[in-house]
């Protein structure tokens, strides 16, 4: 497994165990089966795993999996859905988000703790799930005036070793937080051939993902690769149901030339996504959403095989499916 550097920290997989999948999240997966997936992860040189409460029992399965704490050398993520709290309360359910990781995982430390939240501007209307939106949109003020300062703070502490965002937010907001004096360690980017973030854009304005891959490395910002398969849209078939309005399915459809060029090529449509994704300029690990050690197995492979030709890239990009950010 090749490594590379992640932010602040070193020697990381550039496959990461993804807790989505162990949790249910990307199709029914069996217990037992998940439990062995982490531990072949991590006997095959998977050392980061990203995890989340709201990945099902993802957090308990890895302990699980290793009868308690993961072994010092695997790093752990998991993130917080604040949304917009009221106001004073933001502290406390970051750290109360916190709490609930280390007790599930029975550690006194996450290696790298990111607020999930699409961060937005003050008095942002999406243009998605507008009447939801307090429920997966923190706004501009309590992120920097909130969400900064007590990440900040655990980080000083020793309670996380680092902080970081996922950047599904509004285009100007993320720029932003890049920007801003004290900026993230890392941020999870979509990473696919698609630039399509499915259904976690909300917003109208174009979502330019690679710019803010650029941007993010050009800050010394670490990136992990997030959605290399959109959600199944760059598989075969989706093995899960969606609606058929749904951003997937539209983007299912929309791929359709992506899986003819994949059977010219005698090749996996999902392999071929993956490959993509750990080849992308800028991307330092990829997530992968595999629920069982046969979906495991296969990323292994093409992570060994290393990353696509210039030709394949050539041939990908030709058929011109990429995002044109309208909503």
């Amino acid at each position: 497994m090749r490594t590379t550097t992640l932010g602040p920290l070193a020697d990381v997989s550039r496959l990461t165990l993804g807790g989505g999948g162990l949790g249910g999240v990307w199709g029914s997966t069996q217990h037992d089966e998940a439990v062995a997936t982490v531990r072949q992860a991590v006997d095959e040189g998977i050392n980061l795993i990203d995890l989340a409460p709201i990945y099902g029992d993802s957090l308990a399965i890895v302990a699980e999996a290793f009868g308690g704490p993961p072994p010092s050398h695997v790093r752990i993520t998991s993130k917080v859905l604040l949304g917009t709290p009221a106001p004073g309360e933001a502290r406390t359910k970051l750290v109360n988000s916190l709490d609930e990781s280390l007790r599930a995982l029975r550690r006194e430390r996450i290696d790298v703790f990111f607020l999930h939240s699409n961060i937005c501007p003050d008095g942002y209307v999406y243009a998605s799930g507008a009447s939801r939106q307090s429920q997966f949109a923190t706004s501009w003020s309590i992120y920097e005036n909130d969400v900064i300062p007590t990440l900040a703070k655990l980080k000083s502490d020793g309670r996380i070793g680092a902080w970081g965002i996922t950047g599904v937010g509004t285009p100007k907001c993320i720029e932003q937080a890049l920007q801003h004096a004290i900026r993230p360690d890392v941020i999870q980017i979509v990473s696919n051939l698609l630039d399509s973030a499915g259904g976690m854009k909300r917003y109208s304005e174009p979502h330019r993902p690679r710019h803010m891959m650029a941007l993010a490395k050009a800050r010394g910002v670490g990136v992990m690769g997030i959605r290399a398969v959109q959600a199944g849209a760059l598989t075969r078939q989706l093995d899960r149901d969606v609606d058929k309005d749904s951003a997937e399915a539209k983007d299912y459809l929309r791929a359709a030339p992506f899986r003819a060029l994949c059977d010219q090529l005698g090749k996996d449509p999902a392999d071929v996504a993956h490959r993509y994704a750990l080849t992308m300029p800028n991307v330092d690990t990829v997530v992968l959403g595999v629920k069982n050690r046969a979906e495991l197995g296969a990323a292994l492979k093409l992570e060994q095989a290393g990353p696509l030709s210039a030709e394949a890239l050539i041939q990908i990009d030709g058929l011109l499916l990429r995002d044109d950010g309208s909503a």
